[in-house]
């Protein structure tokens, strides 16, 4: 196993353990499966598990697991605040609290704020107090890095790095969504700026393994020697310098030995140059089912009616190349779970977009497209709920 610098200059495995995946048994954590599989993992060198506050059940099976096996004290435990559900700072020392004892343990290695998507869920938490109750944390030794995870475009990223002196930060990110999201811009300021990113997504849920064309898969196979889709999209990951760690939602024995036996053999210049025009090609197979011709160039932006309009073509696009389902999600996650919605549904149609778009495209009226298919009624009634208890 690789190690690169983590938070505080720590040496972090490459390949980090998503635990929100954890082997299931209906609708409770199998914690016997799960544990082998997470045992093999750090067997194999993983030392940086992920979970979070509000993935239901997942922190309190990692306590036991850890518990139970007495690995505690040989990995990084990174866990999460849903800062947006906090309305006061005893709030979220009430919070943090039922987390340690969740995870039976007396300090999170890694503490994350959940989903900070903007500048303004910021200024938030800082009127609040938040900076004061993370400094007295990290001097008890309760938490020892500060970071946070991020869905939304690449210019709010840039500016969310600027407002406090994070130890690290959590991205979605791989090799289709390299303009989008915090994207390759983001990483690589984040990297310039010696900020440790951890990735997440680096399979895009599966539409880079399981859910990706069938010509697609057919041409990785094609490909002499024993690379798969998901070795191809991780070896693209960890060819990266700014890449520190990859996270991996492992549900199998045979996936933690995949992904451990290709980590181990990646690193920063490891891709091929067959690989490389491999991807592009794959790239290019995907994109054959893109609804809008978007590069995320971002010559439209700023939107004056607030609409993040590359977010909302990803998310159109990703409606045709993966599942309507996943393209929904991340369209709530990216648009609505904000201080400021960024939405399709806050266009005016003034075209102002269209004149700067090098692409060509009817902004305007791909924009309605959009809405037609990301838009639920659940969208609506989370839009209203939102405003309603003003979670952001």
């Amino acid at each position: 196993m690789e190690y690169r610098k983590g938070p505080g200059g720590e040496p972090i495995s490459t390949l980090g353990y998503g635990c929100m995946r954890f082997s299931r048994k209906g609708a409770a954590t199998d914690l016997d499966k799960a544990e082998a599989e997470l045992r093999a993992a750090i067997e194999g060198g993983v030392n940086y598990l992920d979970t979070a506050y509000i993935y239901p059940g997942n922190e309190v099976a990692l306590g036991k697991i850890l518990s139970r096996t007495g690995l505690r004290d040989q990995v990084n435990i990174a866990t999460k605040l849903p800062q947006y559900l906090i309305k006061s700072i005893s709030a979220a020392e009430k919070l943090f609290q039922e987390q340690l004892s969740r995870l039976q343990t007396d300090h999170i290695d890694c503490y994350l704020l959940h989903m900070l998507s903007d500048v303004a869920s910021w200024d938030k938490l800082m009127r609040l107090g938040i900076e004061d109750w993370i400094r007295e944390k990290k001097e008890s030794g309760q938490i020892r890095y500060i970071g946070f995870s991020y869905h939304g475009n690449t210019e709010m990223f840039l500016k969310l790095l600027d407002v406090y002196p994070w130890d690290f930060c959590q991205i979605q990110y791989n090799y289709m969504d390299e303009v989008s999201q915090a994207g390759r811009r983001g990483l690589e300021e984040a990297g310039r700026r010696g900020i440790p990113v951890i990735i997440m997504e680096p399979l895009r849920g599966g539409s880079l393994t399981v859910n990706l064309p069938e010509e697609a898969k057919a041409r990785i196979a094609a490909e002499p020697g024993s690379l798969t889709p998901a070795s191809l999209a991780l070896r693209w990951l960890w060819n990266q310098p700014d890449v520190s760690c990859v996270l991996s939602g492992m549900h199998s024995l045979d996936m933690v030995t995949e992904n451990v036996t290709t980590a181990s053999g990646s690193s920063v210049g490891c891709l091929t140059e067959a690989e490389r025009l491999l991807i592009e090609e794959v790239k290019g197979i995907i994109a054959k089912n893109t609804k809008v011709g978007c590069t995320g160039c971002g010559y439209c932006q700023p939107c004056p009616a607030g609409v993040d309009i590359p977010g909302v073509f990803h998310c159109y696009n990703v409606s045709a190349s993966d599942t309507r389902q996943k393209a929904r999600t991340e369209y709530l996650q990216t648009t609505l779970m904000r201080k400021s919605p960024s939405g399709a549904f806050q266009c005016t149609g003034c075209g102002k977009c269209t004149r700067h778009c090098p692409q060509h495209i009817d902004i305007p009226a791909q924009l309605t497209e959009a809405r037609k298919v990301l838009e639920t009624p659940l969208y609506r009634i989370a839009r209203r709920a939102l405003q309603i208890f003003k979670l952001w």
